[in-house]
């Protein structure tokens, strides 16, 4: 029986006419209503039909998470009166609502409103792209951009132009880029409606609660303890100041476990809402309490979706958990950043769903403009394998022709195409093969798709099933960082995971080929070969394939470089090998810390770090780690700089690991060649012999060319390095180390860079000479090492001469320094008529009572010049 007064209340309904109108006019609509209208639960029972007003259609409601899937069906089945899947099994029917989720199905011919993730919904629109019997696909919780969402969207878009114009599209949010989804939406037909719910808000006091101490910033996936201690404290506050439910926001479940610790004793029950809880535990808190106060910690989960009833008090972490990909390092994780204000309003708006609340933010009110407005979309951030693999399967592998409120990053999309190829799942051109296609349709990101497909036939398809369910999910720290344990503990545990892994094992097995009836968990699934492999074995060998250049080999103990080149550190171990003072050594309590190769499975690289952590690996071996990387091992000559001189072996290779290596006797010259270049390039010059003649000719080749350009070189660093085999050649034909380098001349091969073909080279001492004749009949080498040509001679030499000399075929004066008797400046000019003019009077009055035995004639432009003494004149 319809629930009619509960689904009045709701204040979506005043806009579902402009909804259904918008529908049947121009098929796709974007619907803006705020939290708690009921636009996730109501619109699509309406759309349905199944409130008795319209036509009847088949919805499919797309949700992000899986909670909020179960949760959304949940209630929209208690609007009618109903339970999700009426009836003991699948042969009497599923009711008129239904949710599928990974791994569990409950929907079939009667149901009208199915509610799926976007994971599922993009399985289906690879396997039936027409998406036969529905009519009416609603998008919900566009504004949280998460990839598979965008995915879809592109996708249903595509349907409609194409293969469907029928289908209606809704994209449903509290918070959205309403204008950027209608434009998505209308495409060429402009902009589709924007239908706007006005909600009920009851008002929500904002209180600002920052620590009293400063607190470390998040960093990857670690939070400051501190932190988590004031978060507590602040829920302790709330619980005494304000009634109702608190529910209180964390980025992870490794959070919300230390915050419920350290709330050990408080008057309420204390409830863990996140992904990974148990179902049971999901319902009962979206159910409600029973009299008991409660306090819910929860992660980004609780934030959309879903009513978690009885809440009146927030309390924010300000913290928000996403994905991140280290492309440089090949490092995929969630990593902690500050949430964004939009975040924070749609958390805030959980405490006003049915009464004024209030939301106690632990941060001061200062930081609060400096947050980001919104979160970043998945696809400028994440790892697009996945999103390339899926863009193949639909046909547009560079995804150019996906409707997309933002385009993928090329470089990001280049190395996830990278990853597909070395798999095998697209070929040269980037389409999807059928390996990719079959990898594409389990459900798995594709190196874990990789590694079941090609694991199985060496493991057996059950143990393979269990390991890929492992690495899908990753297990909880409790479990520690040793993958084979960590399957064991899997095995044996009663815990919510393990019932999760177990499920998802089997499904796993099932969509690799074992046949139905078989268990999944605890069996050991070999055959021939794999059966007699140990679960260690096992467990590496599915990790390497999984993460080929992650293959890590010890550098020190507790310290492997994988073969990406990227370092990596067990848990403990210190930068430099040391030991914290009492340990034992690094990784104290993994049962990784001796072993001399690993398989990464999970590694993060914390802030400023230069190496990654560890956190899921398991022991292989070399032969074992060669196997699964084919495609990093090499073995070949080696010529290179190392260390200030050429090395040359040959040597193989996994990847940046070296696995062995030997002296060459006769290296290829080419490749000496480009050794010697190298290390020119990154020492720089100082490797040549520069004798004063070099240095001189250089500085004269650069004034001629900063005076008058080409076809004059130029002789910088930069410009020398760049065709530093041009005038170099002969001399780096002969070069088989440093001591080589040093041998050369680099005047004599400097002067080869001259425009000798040209036939300007015959002028280059005439534009720039390097000595000058004076009066006296000395010749005077020029300094040209700064911006001016210099001439320092004794002042008597240059009695006579009327005017300064000047170089560059006239263009540059010389810059004359005079010197007196004892060689010290006595004056500076460029103008040496004007200095005899007006300048020589007074040097001459300080001068010749210094030095009398020197001539200092009156007039010195019609004067003898010389470069002797007076008394040495007169005996002459």
């Amino acid at each position: 029986m319809i629930r009619r007064d509960a689904l009045d209340q709701l204040p979506v309904r005043t806009a579902l006419p402009a909804l259904r109108a918008a529908l049947d006019g121009p098929g796709s609509a974007v619907l803006c209503a705020p939290p708690g209208t009921g636009k996730t639960t109501s619109v699509p029972l309406d759309l349905a039909g199944l409130t008795g007003e319209g036509p009847v259609r088949r919805v499919l409601v797309a949700e992000p998470r899986r909670m909020a899937a179960r949760a959304a069906a949940r209630r929209m089945a208690w609007l009618l009166g109903e339970e999700v899947g009426t009836g003991a099994a699948p042969a009497q029917g599923w009711g008129p609502v239904g949710f599928t989720v990974r791994g569990e199905r409950r929907a079939g011919p009667r149901t009208a409103v199915e509610v799926v993730t976007t994971g599922v919904l993009l399985q289906r629109l690879q396997r039936d792209p027409e998406l036969a019997g529905v009519d009416v696909v609603v998008l919900d919780e566009c504004h949280e951009r998460h990839l598979d969402a965008d995915t879809s969207a592109a996708f249903l878009l595509d349907v409609r132009e194409t293969l469907r114009p029928e289908l209606r599209l809704v994209a449903a949010s509290a918070t959205t880029d309403a204008e950027g989804w209608a434009r998505l939406l209308g495409g060429a037909q402009g902009a589709a409606p924007v239908v706007k719910a006005a909600g009920v808000s009851h008002p929500v006091e904002v209180v600002w609660a920052p620590p009293v101490r400063p607190v470390r910033p998040a960093h990857g996936t670690r939070v400051d303890p501190a932190l988590l201690t004031h978060v507590a404290g602040v829920v302790r506050r709330a619980l005494r100041e304000r009634s109702g439910d608190v529910l209180c926001f964390l980025p992870g479940v490794g959070e919300i476990g230390r915050v419920a610790g350290e709330l050990a004793g408080v008057d309420a029950e204390v409830l863990q809402v996140h992904g990974r809880a148990p179902a049971e535990v999901q319902d009962a808190v979206l159910a409600g309490g029973n009299g008991v106060r409660r306090v819910v910690l929860a992660t980004s989960v609780a934030e959309s979706s879903l009513t978690v009833p009885g809440v009146r008090v927030v309390v924010d972490s300000g913290l928000a958990r996403v994905p991140r990909t280290d492309h440089a390092r090949g490092l995929s994780a969630l990593t902690t950043v500050r949430a964004s204000r939009a975040a924070a309003r749609q958390r805030a708006g959980r405490a006003g769903r049915e009464a004024p609340g209030a939301v106690y933010r632990c941060w001061a009110e200062g930081e609060d403009g400096r947050l980001p407005a919104f979160p970043d979309p998945e696809i400028r951030v994440a790892d697009l394998t996945a999103f390339a693999l899926q863009a193949a399967c639909w046909g547009d592998p560079a995804a150019d022709g996906l409707a997309l409120l933002d385009a993928p990053p090329a470089g990001a999309l280049a190395a996830a195409r990278e990853v597909l190829t070395a798999i095998g799942a697209v070929d040269g051109a980037g389409r999807a093969t059928e390996r990719g296609v079959r990898m594409a349709r389990l459900g798995l990101h594709p190196r874990l798709a990789r590694a079941l497909l090609d694991g199985a036939p060496e493991v057996g398809v059950r143990r393979a099933a269990e390991v890929v369910a492992l690495l899908s999910e990753e297990p909880p720290r409790a479990y520690g960082d040793d993958l084979a344990a960590a399957w064991r503990t899997a095995r044996r545990g009663g815990d919510a995971y393990g019932a999760r892994w177990r499920q998802e094992a089997r499904r796993l097995a099932s969509a690799a080929g074992e046949p139905r009836g078989g268990s999944a968990a605890g069996a050991d699934g070999g055959r021939g070969a794999g059966a007699r492999l140990t679960d260690d074995a096992v467990a590496g060998l599915l990790a390497a394939l999984a993460f080929p250049e992650r293959v890590a080999r010890a550098r020190r103990r507790g310290s492997y470089l994988m073969a990406s080149g990227t370092g990596a550190e067990l848990a403990g171990a210190q930068a430099g090998g040391g030991h914290r003072p009492g340990s034992s050594g690094p990784g104290d309590g993994s049962g990784l810390r001796d072993a001399e190769w690993l398989a990464v499975a999970v590694a993060d690289r914390p802030v400023a770090a230069a190496s990654a952590r560890v956190r899921l690996a398991a022991v292989i071996d070399e032969e074992t780690a060669c196997a699964a990387a084919p495609a990093l091992y090499a073995s070949g000559e080696e010529v290179r700089w190392s260390e200030g001189d050429v090395v040359a072996r040959r040597v193989t290779r996994l990847g940046a690991i070296e696995l062995a290596a030997r002296p060459l006797t006769a290296p290829d010259p080419g490749l000496l060649r480009d050794a010697v270049v190298s290390g020119l390039r990154r020492e720089g010059l100082g490797l040549l012999r520069w004798s004063a003649a070099a240095v001189s000719l250089r500085q004269r080749m650069a004034f001629v060319h900063r005076e008058l350009g080409a076809p004059w070189p130029d002789v910088s660093d930069a410009a020398l390095l760049e065709c530093v085999e041009e005038w170099l050649g002969v001399e780096l034909g002969r070069a088989r180390r440093r001591a080589d380098l040093e041998r050369v001349d680099a005047g004599q091969a400097l002067a080869r860079l001259l425009p000798w073909a040209t036939g300007d080279a015959a002028r280059f001492d005439e534009l720039a000479p390097e000595r000058i004749e004076v009066p006296s009949g000395s010749r005077v080498r020029v300094d040209y090492g700064g911006a001016q040509p210099v001439l320092a001679v004794k002042l008597q030499e240059l009695f006579g001469w009327q005017e300064s000399p000047r170089v560059a075929g006239g263009r540059v004066p010389v810059l004359v320094h005079l010197l007196s008797p004892a060689g010290r400046p006595a004056a500076v000019t460029a103008d040496l008529a004007s200095f005899w003019r007006d300048g020589y009077r007074s040097v001459r009055a300080e001068l010749r009572g210094r030095y009398p035995k020197h001539p200092w004639p009156e007039d010195p432009s019609a004067a003898e010049p010389t470069r002797h003494t007076s008394a040495r004149l007169k005996r002459g």
